[in-house]
């Protein structure tokens, strides 16, 4: 058998690439490696911009060609550093090679020492992975999620009003509004989002075991501890004073948690989806031209909330295992951190491409009003909870001398379809106030849903 041309291993870089294509700036091997490039650079700009080692503060020229190096990375910086890597077996330090290429370039050769100065490659690592991890959140992740719960809490307000029947344990239950149920996940990925937009990104640089020796014996005058603030804080990042050779990763355990927690209440909004449109409580609306089966062709399938589900449910088992590895390691330092965070792109890659088949879905769904009515109509046994709570408070206020009305409508309704007339009649005959028992009798299965619409507006509309 001939062998195909070179393939994507992964369906995120094949067939669904399109839809997490932007994470590749970031969470890629190139994305870190420009990452990467550009904290050595800054580190330079820092060094000589504070006459560090006789060194004088580089041109507003100088500094801009220096920046270049990372703000215009692409291709041949990418083919150059796998040429460097070829030779040096070592990542990081290709990339000191490459900044001191552009610095002979530049005429700077005089400054090239202080490339990677006092640094251990973690120091530059963590500082990366803190970087390019968080514009991958802020600027890929975060605004697809929030667009999830735009149109959740929009379809909340449009459907606020919406009676439906309840299925808890998937039985009828005590009715509800779709507006009302939508606005629950809102309300749960909202809270969630906060905490995810919230996270500290931390940083530390700090050498080879956390100390600063090598540091002080370069120079033991300078404050090194508040240089190194200094540094880590002008990248955008929160200092970590207390390390071992690496960054201690805490930072993201705790992101990569709270987007497991995310994915996983994604997974329970589709789920529901899924079983209103199995209901017939959602139509879905059918895409021009597509097939929802290669033999039925009558048939349109919840494929957008299907496929979330699988992503949602990968996505989860590579960030638990994140978060769950990336707090250990041996000592002062092992390896097993740097294999693992490769693969953080995936684990956000599948909770992206979910995510953008939620947001797909969602806005292929139309709701059959018709049908809730219908459905809500044919269980008026549903109110045998009003009924004996409204007893319950007639007794309390000696309107009533029913004994356990629990007991009496549990006889009535348990495991029977009884319709209005059933109803009515019952009422009728009990021992109750006329004030509650005209409430009763005017009671439906689609007036009983409590405060529900006005629940969907603890949403707000922003």
């Amino acid at each position: 058998m001939t062998a195909l041309p070179p393939q994507p291993l992964s369906p995120l870089d094949g067939r669904y690439r399109s839809a997490v294509v932007g994470l590749g700036d970031y969470l890629s091997e190139a994305g870190l490696n420009r990452a990467r490039v550009q904290v050595e650079v800054e580190w330079l700009i820092y060094l000589t911009g504070h006459r560090m080692f006789g060194s004088s503060p580089l041109t507003a020229e100088q500094i801009a060609s220096l920046r270049a190096l990372a703000d215009d990375f692409g291709q041949p910086e990418i083919d150059r550093l796998a040429e460097l890597e070829a030779s040096t077996k070592h990542d990081v330090k290709a990339v000191e090679y490459l900044v001191r290429e552009r610095l002979h370039a530049l005429g700077l050769d005089d400054i090239a020492e202080l490339t990677h100065f006092a640094a251990t490659s973690e120091d530059i690592n963590n500082l990366a992975y803190a970087l390019t991890v968080s514009a991958a959140i802020h600027q890929v992740w975060l605004p697809k999620f929030r667009a999830v719960i735009a149109e959740l809490r929009a379809q909340a307000h449009q459907y606020r009003d919406d009676a439906m029947l309840a299925r808890t344990h998937g039985q009828p239950a005590t009715p509800t509004t779709m507006g009302k149920e939508l606005a629950v996940f809102a309300y749960r990925l909202e809270r969630v989002q906060l905490q995810i937009a919230g996270t500290e990104f931390l940083g530390k640089f700090s050498g080879a075991t956390g100390t600063f020796a090598a540091h002080l014996v370069a120079d033991p005058e300078a404050d090194w501890q508040q240089i190194s603030q200094e540094f880590v804080t002008s990248l955008g990042l929160d200092w970590n004073p207390l390390t071992t050779q690496i960054e201690s990763h805490d930072w993201q355990a705790e992101l990569y948690n709270r987007i497991a927690h995310a994915n996983r209440i994604l997974h329970n909004l589709a789920t529901d989806i899924w079983t209103y449109i199995s209901l017939g409580y959602f139509r879905q609306i059918p895409e021009p031209g597509a097939t929802g089966s290669s033999t039925m062709p009558h048939k349109v399938n919840p494929i957008r909330f299907e496929n979330a589900e699988a992503n949602l449910e990968l996505s989860s088992a590579l960030l638990d295992s994140l978060a769950a590895t990336l707090v250990t390691s041996r000592l002062q330092r092992d390896l097993t951190d740097s294999t693992t965070q490769r693969n953080i792109g995936v684990a956000l890659g599948h909770s992206l491409l979910a995510l953008d088949n939620i947001q797909r879905g969602l806005g292929q769904i139309d709701l059959d009003r018709d049908l809730l009515a219908a459905d809500l109509d044919a269980n008026w046994e549903i109110l045998g909870e009003a009924i004996q709570t409204v007893i319950r408070a007639e007794v309390s206020a000696g309107r009533s001398s029913i004994a356990d009305p629990y007991a009496l409508l549990k006889e009535l309704t348990r495991g029977k379809r009884i319709g209005r007339d059933d109803l009515v009649e019952f009422v009728q005959r009990l021992d109750i106030g006329a004030a509650a028992k005209e409430r009763l009798l005017e009671l439906t299965p689609g007036t009983y849903i409590g405060v529900a619409p006005r629940l969907v507006d603890h949403l707000g509309r922003a």
